[in-house]
């Protein structure tokens, strides 16, 4: 199984657990099956059936650009991580 690392910010949803082992093959069933331990984690990283813009996740390291099409070993480490934005432009 895999183990899901929770940010911080989530951690109230999933009774304080830092990390869940759950089972998937692709980010969508891992999310499908956290929700299904957690009722209303997938409304935290879950968009119109995308991850949402403001999270980005990590596969043994790696962050991917497939989204919930992202391929998830069955040992993999799989992180939400909050996405990185900003900074000021100086003329």
């Amino acid at each position: 199984m895999a183990v899901v690392y929770i940010p911080s910010l989530m951690q109230n949803v999933t009774d304080g657990n830092k990390t869940v082992e759950v089972e998937g093959s692709t980010v969508r069933q891992i999310v499908e099956n956290l929700a299904r331990l957690y009722p209303g984690l997938k409304e935290r990283l879950v968009e119109d059936n995308q991850i949402k813009p403001n999270i980005n996740v990590a596969v043994d390291g790696e962050v991917g650009t497939m989204g919930m099409l992202e391929k998830v070993g069955d040992n993999s480490e799989v992180h939400f991580l909050p996405a990185i934005g900003g900074g000021a432009r100086y003329a």
